[in-house]
This record gives C-alpha cells, sequence and structure tokens, in this order.
C-alpha cells in the first residue's frame, strides 16, 4: 500500500502573509491559520485553536500574497512537510503544511469585507488559484429524488 499525505483544512490567518524570493528567484509566501475545535469540558462546550504554519511556492505566493491578509478565512489543501537542522548541537525539526491550493473563503475577522482596492480585485486572485473546495455547478439528475 501507497503512502498518503494530504492535509486540508479551514481557517482563519493569524498574521498576513509575508513573501520573500529564494537566492534562486522562486517566490515563497508563508503564513499561519487558526483552526478552532470545539471540546467538552465537564458539561460546557470549549473552543481550542490549533496553529499551523503554511507555505506557498510560485506564482500562486506571489498572486495571492495581497489577498492573504490577518483575519481573512481561508481553505487549505497541501501536504505535511518536515524541516530537519542542527542548532547548537542539537537536532530541530519544523512540521509545515505545503499548500497545493488555497480558497479564499470569507471576509476578514472584523467587517467581513476588504476595503478599498483589494475588494475590487478580490474576485481576480481567486480565479487564479483551483477551486477544489467548490460543488458541481448543476445536477445531473433527471429523476426526481424522494427526499
Amino acid at each position: 500500500m501507497a503512502d498518503l499525505n494530504r492535509v486540508v483544512l479551514i481557517g482563519r490567518l493569524t498574521r498576513d502573509a509575508e513573501l520573500k524570493y529564494t537566492t534562486g528567484g522562486q517566490a515563497v509566501c508563508k503564513f499561519s491559520i487558526a483552526v478552532n475545535r470545539r471540546k467538552k469540558v465537564g458539561e460546557q462546550w470549549e473552543d481550542e485553536a490549533n496553529f499551523f504554519d503554511i507555505v506557498l511556492w510560485g506564482k500562486q505566493g506571489e498572486s495571492l500574497q495581497t489577498y492573504l491578509v490577518k483575519g481573512k478565512m481561508i481553505g487549505v489543501d497541501g501536504e505535511l512537510r518536515q524541516d530537519r537542522w542542527q542548532q547548537d548541537g542539537q537536532n530541530r525539526s519544523k512540521i509545515e503544511i505545503v499548500a497545493n491550493y488555497i480558497q479564499l473563503l470569507g471576509g476578514s475577522g472584523g467587517s467581513g469585507q476588504f476595503s478599498g482596492e483589494r475588494n475590487n480585485n478580490q474576485s481576480t486572485g481567486a480565479q487564479m488559484v483551483e477551486n477544489t473546495f467548490s460543488q458541481p455547478k448543476s445536477d445531473s439528475f433527471t429523476d426526481d429524488i424522494p427526499f
């Protein structure tokens, strides 16, 4: 059986995305998202936030960087990668999610909308990324479904 490494998350950005370039000229866009999980503690439900670092390479990162602002809800489809290095004689490692697809989902955390120029160009950035989270545009069913 083959190994499988796939992650699908929906959450809100915890900070604005940072765009940098490698020495070879490759674009690297880095940001993090918070994903809430509800759990029952005694008789009450509590939210528990989990934070994930995301890396988006290439033209997708360049195109979407201006739209990836703190509070924005996004969907991420990607895979886990583990970086390993030594620092001060200690072995270190960090797990990141390398995004294959990003979908802009909701507004920002405050007003639910971008302001000014970004709002006018929001759909342009979203159209540049493959939409892996949307439903088919029409159903191909010809029969009535009784439920």
